[in-house]
């Protein structure tokens, strides 16, 4: 930085976050990062200043002493046997991050970078990484001002953390390669340049420090946890419709059921459920039922006239929306520990001048929580799917036209040449099925590498991943069915439904028109994405936080 001053970031619009490296939560960072624009003001806080000179400090005398300390006076991995002169300290951290730049596949997306740059800048705030603050300010001044790494998605093997996508932060950190400035790929040193930042010289163990760590898979993780927990909210919206729809029998989420069998999430997701459901005119209950049964009169056998309980797409949602709620609270009390958490080599113990070799770059509880989340998630696109099936059925859908196109005339000239939601249900049962493909654990394929010194890895980026795009799948599945359902509450009557369904149909139509003859909806299938993914839905319906 200019002047060896610690500059902090630009104020701004909206409140900062003040890293100490201990106090940052899985969802304050998916906020900040999905903000974008520049507009992500975060600050290093006055006592993890403090701490990181100290460890600087103590760094610089044990460099005094010549004795080898690893990765800054001795190479990397197996190479640890070799030692070399402090002098040579600042090349071999400029080296480190040029051997590997060496990642494949996309760009990883701003909101990406943008959490990688917080969660990294969050870690080293603890104090223990010997790296000086003015090095993590302008990391957070780039963060501020919209300067980006441009950080291939592939090539980390979760341990020794998240080496090769941290290296493209660190290069863009010294002015190498490209990044993305206000939305525009251009050199690095030119948008430092351009916003006053001066390139970084990597001291002793700076290199080492912002990339060796788990900061990207976390990155990953916090954006798909956020996303997960919107889609469950989704589910229950959906199944909120579904019971109208197929005027389902709502007695199957009364708070006694639930109460019988208590676990947190399935008594959540049923209470959201009755939420969405209150003041509607098309769901029954049990009560409704028996109320216009016919009675058996003194006769041994009755064929009843409606169904007294639904399917279990239906009766046994709040279960099922239940498990990717639950496996949310614990993946996110892990995910909180990881990005409060020093994940480098080595660690500088100030209060006992102690030098400490470990390996916390290992991202395997990152992978752990994300192959669990993933399969959670996909559980959702499979309940989503069947009760779509059952609302274009003709056979399940109680009363429903076939494939909810509106039945015409024998007489009339179209007659018979619309299937309206056959093609949207073939297509949800396509993406649900990639989704489940999806599924199958990452962190238990790990690969001896670089010399057999990483001779067991967690792939908990490559699990964050994942789940990232088990996310996106049941994403599109959700909106097929949404749409599917915005028609059968049409065709049941909009004015029946509940305040908060008749809010979000509303919404929908705004996006995609009621389906009269057969047309593309891809775009439609789009527009609702982007609803999901937005809150949009979420916020109509009258919740106003990640429920």
């Amino acid at each position: 930085m200019r002047g060896g001053a610690v500059r902090m970031p630009h104020v701004s619009t909206v409140p900062d976050l003040e890293l100490d490296g201990t106090g940052l939560s899985p969802r304050a960072v998916a906020a900040a990062a999905r903000r974008g624009g520049g507009d992500t003001g975060v600050t290093l806080g006055a006592e993890a200043v403090e701490r990181m000179r100290a460890s600087v400090g103590l760094k610089n005398t044990l460099l005094a002493r010549e004795i080898p300390i690893y990765g800054v006076t001795t190479g990397f991995g197996d190479s640890c046997v070799r030692q070399i002169s402090p002098d040579k300290a600042h090349e071999l951290q400029r080296n480190l991050v040029l051997y590997h730049l060496n990642g494949t596949g996309p760009a990883a997306v701003p909101a990406v970078a943008r959490a990688t740059m917080i969660i990294r800048a969050n870690a080293l705030a603890r104090g223990v990484s010997a790296i000086r603050p003015e090095a993590v300010s302008a990391l957070l001044e780039c963060l501020g001002r919209d300067v980006l790494p441009l950080i291939p998605e592939r090539g980390s093997l979760g341990a020794s953390g998240d080496l090769v996508p941290l290296c493209y932060l660190a290069a863009a950190l010294i002015g190498e390669g490209q990044v993305l400035h206000r939305g525009t790929v251009r050199p690095a040193i030119d948008a430092l340049r351009e916003e006053g930042i001066e390139p970084v010289r990597l001291a002793p163990k700076e290199g080492i420090a912002l990339i060796n760590g788990t900061s990207f898979a976390a990155a990953y993780a916090v954006l798909a946890a956020w996303d997960a927990r919107e889609l469950a909210f989704v589910a229950e919206l959906a199944t909120a419709m579904t019971l109208e729809a197929l005027h389902g029998n709502a007695s199957a989420l009364h708070p006694f059921v639930h109460a019988a069998k208590p676990h947190d999430g399935q008594v959540r997701s049923a209470e959201v459920v009755r939420t969405l459901l209150a003041g509607s005119r098309l769901a029954t209950s049990f009560d409704d039922i028996l109320v216009r049964r016919e009675t058996l009169a003194g006769r041994g056998y009755l064929q009843l006239n409606e169904r007294i309980q639904d399917k279990y797409s239906v009766r046994c949602a709040p279960q099922i929306i239940g498990i990717a709620r639950d496996t949310l609270e614990w993946a996110e009390s892990w995910l909180d520990t990881e990005i409060n958490s020093a994940t480098d080599n080595p660690l500088f113990d100030v209060d006992e001048s102690g030098l400490h070799l470990g390996g916390n770059f290992y991202a395997g509880h990152v992978g752990q929580a994300m192959d669990s989340l993933k399969t959670a998630v996909a559980g959702l696109a499979n309940l989503l799917d069947r009760q779509l099936a059952l609302v274009v059925d003709e056979k399940f859908n109680e009363g429903l036209p076939p494939n909810l196109v509106v039945a015409r005339h024998a007489d009339d000239p179209e007659a018979g040449l619309h299937h309206g939601f056959k093609g949207m249900q073939i297509a949800a049962s396509a993406v649900t099925a990639e989704a489940l493909k999806q599924t199958g654990p990452v962190s238990v394929f790990s690969r001896s590498t670089e010399a057999h010194n990483q001779d067991i890895v967690s792939m908990g980026t490559i699990s964050a991943r994942d789940a990232r795009t088990v996310n996106g799948l049941v994403r599109e599945v959700a909106a097929i069915h949404l749409l599917a359902l915005a028609q059968a509450i049409d065709l049941r009557g909009v004015e029946k439904a509940s305040p908060a369904v008749r809010a979000v149909h509303g919404l929908i139509r705004e996006h995609s028109a009621f389906v009269t003859h057969d047309r593309r909806l891809d775009q439609d299938i789009e527009a609702v994405i982007g609803l999901i993914e937005t809150g949009a839905l979420r916020r109509a319906a009258g919740f106003a936080d990640n429920a």
